[in-house]
């Protein structure tokens, strides 16, 4: 049986929230089978949990924020992306404010802490939603167009393009494809830091976001070049890290999906409105297990090896 996943022990981390830039303390803990992955407000008088699902998405200004209520958690999508990265199908958040630390801006430290909290197998079989019929979503035309799809595939794959018109984002890889089914995301995927420009810096910051932002935890660019003294982690980074960002978005559907992703321009709106499209549509997917691990895709039954 291909079995679900959680921590064997508890693992804390403390940092800033990239947008609010209020200090924040985590604590990831073991859960049980079918539990999934759920945000736990401990810093109200009485605690709120937030499962993490597809409809508790309610916001996606440059993040992607599930609510419950009036109370919510910013910014979620990292550490998604690691559970995602890790196979992590249980896990309780425990969280002291509203935003998740940004920590380097990568997920790489929550990789790091994931794996040095150990993974435990347990005795429930791991369930996927395997995407059965194409689904996608447009927006915009010619220059404007943006659009993100799931079609179907015995695996996880996921091809991204970026368009940022931009000497220091041209210079780089605009395109890149990534299969989860490859043991890499780790070494390949995780590392890869958000990015902004110096030109947004004042206007986010006026809306209050982005606080808690620099030089430490984002690349950051002038109108010809990056900042950050010792350059970028990888030759194509800008649009690794947005491969990031979608494993981490389409991860909050609850579930791994087996899917072929391919998106031109998408964020986390789009991203949470392809989820929401196939959810919409129960002939486009189904519900499904592997009692015998060789039936699964290759490379899912492996735990992901350490750096």
């Amino acid at each position: 049986m291909l079995a679900q996943r959680t921590l064997k022990s508890l693992t804390k981390a403390v940092g800033v929230g990239l947008h609010g830039g209020q200090r924040v303390e985590l604590t990831l803990r073991p859960a049980a089978p079918d539990t999934g992955i759920v945000f736990r407000r401990v810093d109200l008088p009485e605690p709120v949990d937030i499962p993490v699902t597809a409809e508790s998405v309610t916001d996606t200004r440059l993040a992607s924020t599930i609510s419950n209520g009036s109370v919510k958690v910013n910014t979620i999508e990292h550490l998604m992306s690691a559970c995602a990265g890790l196979g992590l199908d249980n896990l309780y958040i425990d969280i002291t404010a509203e935003e998740v630390p940004i920590l380097d801006g990568s997920s790489a430290s929550f990789v790091y802490l994931l794996q040095s909290a150990g993974i435990a197998l347990q005795n429930k079989a791991k369930r996927f939603i395997r995407v059965k019929k194409p689904v996608e979503v447009r927006e915009g035309e010619g220059r404007n167009l943006k659009w993100a799809r799931l079609d179907p595939f015995h695996g996880y794959k996921l091809a991204f393009e970026i368009e940022f018109d931009h000497p220091a984002v041209n210079a780089t890889g605009q395109r890149v494809e990534f299969d989860m089914g490859s043991g890499r995301y780790a070494r390949e995927i995780a590392r890869a830091r958000t990015f902004g420009f110096t030109r947004d810096v004042e206007m986010m910051r006026s809306r209050g976001l982005g606080l808690g932002g620099g030089l430490d935890n984002a690349i950051v660019m002038d109108d010809v070049k990056v900042l950050n003294a010792d350059g970028l982690r990888y030759s194509d980074e800008f649009v690794k890290h947005k491969i990031l960002d979608a494993i981490g978005d389409l991860y909050i559907v609850g579930k791994p999906l087996l899917a072929a992703y391919s998106a031109f321009r998408s964020g986390h709106a789009m991203n949470n409105q392809l989820l929401r499209a196939l959810l919409a549509q129960p002939d486009a997917y189904e519900i499904v297990s592997f009692e015998h691990e060789r039936e699964a895709p290759l490379g899912f039954a492996q735990l992901a090896p350490a750096w």
